[in-house]
């Protein structure tokens, strides 16, 4: 059978693949497993949730798990998935659920879990809750049974703690922040204007239906649109619950994940807060970045894909910087996870704190021109060990030098192989990759 759990949570579309009964036997075993038992010991658990219409149903489901399981909840309404987070920690809860599908279209929901401290779950503890799924237990009975209560300030609180991690008031920045009509709608743009920004905001009215629809960190053209139009000094753009972060500058160009991840060491370096002078970045940040680093002084550590990997290497390092080219950021000195919010306020205030544009800054990093295809092979395992395939990369990498890189990359769901080459220009990327789509589809 495959794993329920995924490189980020349970996810599927809402009341076909992800019930209310599944969400409701994830709780339960979650409630069983995430907590140490003792007499004096009531569990408690918070739950938060993107505006999609399917998150009204699932938290009543994942409720009725928890409270059947003994476990009180703090029900935090629609909040980031970085706030409950947090708020794991803040309120002393013993784990936290986020109802949220992320960038996914409205039709999907997700169930994203975190542990004591607000940090996300290993695969092993994943592996613990499937398990328990479906067995029978010892259910607590009268006043045994979990209680439900709303917690009126939980925006209160992520936003106080969001203001103690600016370094820099953002006074007479003009921004535009695209909420993709999902968890950020309210917090984002109260979050920068109360650090002294004038903000505009799009994308935030969420009906249940619009999350991420032709908006958000996936769909950057409104946002490029109207900060030409109000002539603002910047674009934030957010997925669907807030934790990445993606940025437009004057000039409608994008700033990517690994360029605010170039901003932010560099701003780091220069304070004294990048640990060991090392960023945490996966195996598909852009060449560029590693150069510029390289550049500056600062050292680049790799992990593979997810954000979870880029946490592991952070917590067992004790770095104070990671993340991915999608934008999510994870600073560990403020917060257990991506954060867009924080990520945004970072930046802005890097902005602010300098005088220099968005462009300027993010100029540090030239993108270099990548080419990513996707080969459906027979066996993803026999062609990235075939020594044929691996002689031609080796052939490849000699031929591009310092100057460009290739990774071949199984996919972890499909018979897949994603081949992936940067390089000076588009047209040697292209090449490159063409050559070895050819290896690659005849090794087997």
């Amino acid at each position: 059978m495959a794993r329920l759990f995924g490189t980020d949570g349970v996810r599927g579309l809402a009341n076909t693949d992800l019930t209310p009964e599944l969400a409701l036997s994830v709780a339960a075993a979650a409630a069983r497993v995430l907590v140490e038992r003792d007499s004096s010991h009531r569990p408690v658990a918070v739950v938060g949730r993107d505006p999609r219409a399917s998150g009204e149903m699932l938290q009543a489901a994942v409720s009725a798990g928890l409270t059947s399981a003994g476990a009180d909840v703090m029900q935090l309404g629609v909040l980031p998935t970085p706030a409950v987070a947090h708020l794991v920690g803040e309120l002393g809860a013993d784990f936290g659920v986020m109802i949220s599908a992320s960038h996914n279209p409205m039709p999907d929901n997700g169930l994203k879990l975190f542990a004591e401290g607000g940090h996300k779950l290993p695969d092993l503890l994943e592996d613990d809750i499937e398990s328990h799924m479906g067995v029978e237990f010892a259910r607590p009975t009268g006043a045994g049974v979990g209680r439900v209560y709303d917690i009126a300030d939980a925006l209160d609180r992520y936003l106080q703690h969001l203001a103690k991690a600016v370094p820099h008031r953002l006074d007479g920045l003009r921004v535009v922040v695209d909420c993709a009509n999902g968890a950020a709608w309210a917090a984002a743009p109260r979050a920068y204007r109360e650090a002294g920004a004038e903000v505009i905001a799009i994308h935030a009215l969420p009906d249940g239906e619009n999350i991420n629809q032709d908006c958000g960190s996936t769909h950057l053209d409104s946002l490029r649109d109207t900060v030409l139009a109000e002539n603002a000094d910047l674009g934030i753009a957010h997925d669907g619950d807030a934790d990445r972060c993606l940025a437009i500058d004057a000039a409608g160009n994008l700033v990517d994940g690994d360029q605010i991840m170039a901003v932010l060491a560099l701003a780091m370096k220069e304070s004294g807060d990048l640990a060991d002078d090392t960023l945490v970045a996966t195996v598909m940040s852009n060449l560029g970045l590693h150069l510029a680093m390289r550049e500056h002084g600062v050292n680049l550590r790799t992990t593979a894909v997810g954000d979870r990997y880029v946490l592991e290497e952070l917590r067992q390092n004790n770095f104070t910087l990671g993340g991915e080219q999608s934008g999510h950021v994870v600073l560990p000195t403020h917060a257990t996870t991506g954060d867009g919010l924080l990520t945004a306020l970072r930046l802005m205030a890097r902005v602010a704190e300098t005088g220099r544009p968005l462009a300027e800054l993010a100029g540090v990093m030239t993108r270099l021109p990548q080419v990513l295809v996707n080969v459906k092979v027979a066996d993803k395992a026999a062609v990235t060990s075939s020594t044929t395939v691996s002689e031609a990369v080796a052939e490849v990498e000699a031929e591009l030098g310092e100057t460009g890189r290739v990774l071949l990359r199984p996919s972890g769901t499909e018979q897949l192989v994603r081949v992936m080459v940067e390089a000076l220009s588009l047209e040697v990327a292209e090449a490159a990759a063409q050559r070895l789509v050819g290896v690659v589809s005849s090794a087997v």
